[in-house]
């Protein structure tokens, strides 16, 4: 057997692991937790007038400890049999009755004591889906479920010079509303940059009835969606198979919180959508000519 079989205590791989204990070392219970956006129409009572999109994601209110009838993302513990990933898209259709979206990993939360039961790192996902396939349904410890409007603003920023480089902390108000009330937090993201790294960090300010660390995982999960809407087509996965330019310029301006040339933003997505043959039927409105995404030819 050659030297490079064994270990510095002379154990093979097998050996070795006949005598490993898992138990022998403190272990992280994982969880995943879900940043469901989707994009709805405001009430309008102009029928001549196109409603206003209004961005919203998915909370549940718990109904069990800790956290007592908070709101909270959608989520749960990785079972032993699946990934993060497959225990992610059970957790999203058991919620919503959808599968076949838009899934995206975001980051692994990790920061000592932000479950107080015990030791919980979570691996949280952010999902997008056109509001019309959704069918809502709390889990088992959830008293309810409901979509809440999203606003994300900037409050205030300020920049520190540092020796070979600065630090840069932007404060952002999140507002979550819907029947059952507002809620409220404010969220700093902090960049740290140097000449050879740089790190970004979000800390909690204050917090008003979102459970868990769940505000900064949202507020993640808006700069994630406001970032990629720019550079890629993923805007597209909140519209429905049919839709008219006006109604995805709606989608990128509620999503981006800023008015867009209707010129600039054709061209942006022109190669991201193809027309049909298919018109607007809306009474009270001209007839506009509906698009879908296009997909790339094999």
């Amino acid at each position: 057997m050659d030297i490079l079989d064994r270990d510095g205590n002379g154990l093979t791989e097998r050996e070795f692991l006949e005598r490993y204990r898992a138990g022998d070392y403190e272990r992280p219970s994982v969880a995943v937790d879900m940043v469901m956006f989707t994009v709805t129409e405001a009430e309008e009572n102009n029928y001549r007038k196109l409603p206003e999109k209004e961005l919203r994601v998915l909370l549940i209110q718990r109904g069990a400890h800790p956290f007592l009838g908070k709101w909270a993302l959608p989520g749960g513990f990785v079972r032993s049999n699946e990934t993060t990933e497959q225990a992610a898209a059970r957790e999203l259709y058991e919620e919503t009755g959808v599968d076949n979206v838009y899934l995206e990993q975001l980051y692994t939360f990790s920061d000592v004591g932000r479950d107080p039961r015990t030791w919980v790192m979570s691996c949280s996902y952010m999902s997008l889906i056109n509001s019309g396939q959704v069918q809502l349904k709390a889990g088992d410890d959830a008293v309810g479920a409901a979509w809440f409007k999203v606003s994300y603003r900037l409050l205030r920023e300020r920049k520190e010079l540092i020796e070979g480089g600065y630090v840069k902390a932007l404060q952002y108000e999140l507002r979550l509303s819907s029947d059952h009330g507002e809620l409220t937090a404010v969220v700093e993201r902090t960049v740290t940059a140097t000449e050879t790294s740089t790190a970004t960090s979000y800390t909690i300010v204050s917090n008003d009835g979102l459970a868990f660390d769940h505000a900064k995982i949202i507020a993640y999960a808006i700069e994630r969606l406001r970032g990629k809407v720019n550079y890629t087509d993923i805007a597209l996965h909140l519209m429905p198979k049919l839709f008219t330019l006006t109604e995805l310029q709606q989608v990128y301006e509620v999503i981006l919180d800023k008015e867009l040339l209707k010129a600039a933003f054709r061209r942006k997505v022109a190669d991201l959508v193809t027309e049909t043959d298919h018109y607007t039927e809306n009474a009270g409105h001209r007839p506009s000519r509906l698009y879908r995404r296009r997909l790339e030819e094999l």
